[in-house]
């Protein structure tokens, strides 16, 4: 996938029923070089998936036939695109479920459209390789490459959404230091942390699980309480 840099077309797929919605984010995200490709349905949505190479997914939560669950579910099985979820406003339980199966963020309906763009910005920057000369960390188990992007376990390849590579990186860099909960939604996100915000708290324990199945004994992804995790041993 390339850096996004604002300069280049960007391929993005939005998956939801609301043509009105679709035509109005298309005319607003085109001055940006972003391209967006419509689909009403979560089944026609998935195959456009398959057979196409996008940059960014955008899928509705509420889907006519195939919800958009059930898309993210049956999209991470083989892809780590970047997927930002549409959901009601006030529906935690819609919302947590979105972040469970792997998406890298969210967006209450209605939305600010400037308030989508932002979060699209922020997830596709951090979606690329980093140059700077340290590109690799390894803390116990294991390994990062930013450059890459990959991440091995005991020599075994993970596969790690854009945000929870990022938060991981985050937390490699400071290996046995807490790391606030605000930190990790500036690094991962790109965004500040929003009040009652859990998504920081699914995100760790997505990426708690697939370092546990890897069979990653230490170091652990340990939880301060109040204040945010850590990196360490014990």
């Amino acid at each position: 996938r390339i850096h996004y840099d604002g300069t280049m077309n960007t391929e993005v797929i939005i998956i939801d029923d609301d043509r009105e919605l679709a035509a109005m984010l298309g005319e607003f995200l085109a001055p940006d070089h972003f391209r967006l490709h419509a689909c009403t349905s979560g089944e026609a949505g998935l195959e456009r998936l398959e057979k196409n190479d996008f940059d960014l997914a955008i899928l509705d939560i509420m889907l006519p036939g195939m919800s958009g669950i059930d898309v993210l579910k049956a999209l991470r099985k083989t892809s780590d695109i970047p997927v930002i979820m549409l959901t009601a406003r006030g529906d935690d339980v819609d919302r947590i479920l979105g972040l469970e199966f792997g998406a890298d963020d969210y967006i209450a309906k209605p939305f600010n459209p400037r308030e989508l763009l932002a979060r699209m910005k922020a997830i596709l920057r951090r979606a690329g390789p980093v140059s700077s000369p340290a590109t690799t960390l390894q803390v116990g188990d294991i390994e990062l490459d930013s450059r890459s992007r990959q991440v091995t376990a005991q020599g075994r390849k993970l596969r790690l959404t854009g945000t929870e590579f990022e938060m991981l990186r985050c937390l490699m860099k400071s290996p046995g230091d807490v790391v606030s909960r605000e930190t990790l939604s500036k690094e991962s996100l790109g965004r500040q942390l929003l009040p009652y915000d859990r998504s920081i708290d699914t995100h760790i324990s997505n990426l708690r699980r697939k370092l546990e199945s890897a069979g990653v004994g230490t170091p652990s992804i340990q939880n301060q309480r109040g204040i945010g995790y850590r990196l360490g041993s014990g």
